[in-house]
């Protein structure tokens, strides 16, 4: 966020949990993105902020409270608050259970697999209405093909990431047999080491599609454990989710730091990937 709103969103979130009878003198930042994560002290909240025009807010809390009825590893919401999203000055709040991070924090591919595994199982007890996985990848298409979004794309590697990204839709869609809902981006920044055992976060980018999508995000390793997957289909999805994450790295908008120089060191990747296993971008 810029400063200004940041200033904003922390100052909204802390008088949200005061509102509440919790004690909020100061506020770390943990995460600083589209959204503010902030940890609020001394009451120890976790506290999610973003502008009220994203609107996505409703659904991840909605769905955050039917998997951990399912049994699902997710984070909590804070049990001291009610468990809605909370409005205050354009800003859309939720507030989550801090979790003081274990030790070690290493995560071993067995465990990250397990932990999947578990989230997946309760997901598929749930008929919840979500987008596509394709719905994001056309969004990567259409970011791909807008020159004014991404101005410092080169043609050559425009042209290689709207094909990767479109051949490789069709492809996947054609073999992934069934389909359930997914986490959407459960990568390792996604899933937290606490005493309580693993557990993921950031539910906005659920979607539905095969499980290894939702593999294409985690260490290669954990592939390995994780029982049924098609290691076919997992390939491909591994260089679809690259080019994804490519894509939004050359988006003018974008904010990650260092962004810019892993997008070039992903394009490369992306080019060793498509010719080792021969997928031709003109297919």
């Amino acid at each position: 966020m810029k400063t200004s709103e940041a200033r904003r969103a922390v100052a909204a979130a802390m008088s949200t949990v005061s509102s509440f009878g919790l004690t909020a003198d100061d506020a770390l930042v943990l995460h600083d993105s589209n959204k503010l994560t902030l940890r609020l002290l001394p009451c120890d909240v976790l506290a999610r902020v973003a502008p009220a025009a994203h609107q996505i807010a409703r659904f991840e809390v909605e769905l955050a409270q039917r998997l951990a009825g399912a049994g699902c590893p997710v984070a909590a919401l804070e049990p001291r608050v009610e468990p809605r999203v909370h409005e205050r000055d354009g800003f859309e709040i939720t507030l989550w259970t801090y979790y003081e991070p274990a030790k070690p924090r290493e995560i071993s591919p067995a465990d990250y697999a397990t932990a999947l595994g578990l989230l997946h199982a309760g997901m598929r007890q749930l008929d919840t209405p979500t987008p596509h996985f394709t719905d994001r990848v056309e969004q990567a298409q259409q970011l791909v093909a807008n020159h004014d979004r991404t101005p410092a794309l080169a043609d050559a590697d425009r042209q290689l990431l709207g094909d990767t990204l479109r051949n490789l839709r069709r492809a996947i869609g054609e073999r992934a047999g069934a389909e359930q809902l997914l986490h959407g981006e459960p990568h390792p920044g996604n899933l937290l080491t606490t005493r309580n055992g693993l557990l993921f976060i950031d539910l906005e980018t659920c979607c539905r599609g095969p499980v290894e999508f939702d593999l294409a995000h985690a260490p290669e390793e954990v592939g390995e454990h994780y029982p049924g997957a098609d290691r076919e289909l997992l390939r491909a999805c591994r260089i679809l989710v690259l080019a994804m994450i490519t894509t939004w790295r050359w988006d003018r908008d974008d904010q990650l730091p260092d962004g810019r120089r892993l997008a070039g060191e992903w394009l490369g990747r992306i080019r060793a990937a498509v010719d080792r296993n021969g997928l031709d971008p003109q297919d």
